[in-house]
């Protein structure tokens, strides 16, 4: 598989081309932004950490009978993936209050959401990813009913295997986001999962061991991405 033209730079990856049309190759950078990209900074490891983390959680639901974009860890920090016609509707769940619920309903951090609650936000970096329904998924063509049901009974089995994973790992799945996109008429979970795009917290202390400790200023940002995957058995060396 070779490697070809830039076809994408985002806020922590950038996607190239390949000369296979049904593959891209990611490359995981060290660079983490907060707030729409209005704070960017360079970490060294996080790409070679969160690249590894990724992998790794992509087994385990691959494991769990769930089709990823994922095919094989290239090097430190490129990825071979999937090439999918992307959904623009993002899909949060949350299993704990914390972030923009939080200040959307005046809720408590850390208040127990039971069930889980299921959002849904509309992929556009310029509007803010704004809040969405399955309505308005619909009647402006973002996805078809049925892509809208898998991907939601698709996030709830990812939700499944992950909060076990983590609380395994004596941590709590506080919320995270997943994106979708179609390979060959499937729906086929199209993201990566990493400290960077989800909430985790040791569950005694409530310490926070996710991209949250770059937005709070609160240091110590890749050492905490470091200790989730040594909880859970990522292996780093």
């Amino acid at each position: 598989m070779q490697k070809q033209q830039l076809l994408y730079k985002g806020k922590a990856k950038s996607v190239y081309e390949t000369d296979d049309q049904d593959f891209l190759i990611l490359h995981f950078r060290d660079d983490t932004s907060a707030f729409n990209g209005e704070r960017v900074e360079q970490l060294a490891r996080k790409g070679q950490v969160n690249n590894r983390f990724n992998a790794f959680i992509m087994q385990k639901l691959a494991d769990a009978g769930i089709e990823t974009h994922f095919e094989k860890q290239l090097s430190e920090d490129e990825v071979l993936v999937k090439r999918l016609d992307m959904i623009p509707v993002e899909c949060v769940v949350r299993n704990f209050a914390a972030g923009s619920i939080v200040r959307r309903l005046g809720l408590e951090e850390g208040q127990v959401l039971n069930p889980p609650t299921y959002e849904l936000f509309y992929k556009d970096d310029a509007l803010g990813d704004p809040l969405i329904n399955e309505s308005l998924s619909l009647s402006l063509g973002w996805a078809t009913e049925a892509q809208l049901e898998q991907m939601k009974a698709l996030t709830f089995k990812v939700n499944e295997v992950l909060s076990e994973l983590f609380a395994a790992g004596d941590m709590l799945l506080v919320d995270f986001k997943l994106e979708f996109g179609v390979f060959h008429d499937r729906v086929v979970l199209g993201d990566e999962f990493s400290p960077d795009g989800c909430r985790i917290w040791d569950k005694t202390t409530k310490k926070k061991l996710d991209k949250d400790r770059f937005r709070q200023s609160l240091g110590d940002v890749i050492e905490a991405y470091e200790e989730v995957a040594t909880r859970i058995g990522v292996p780093l060396d």
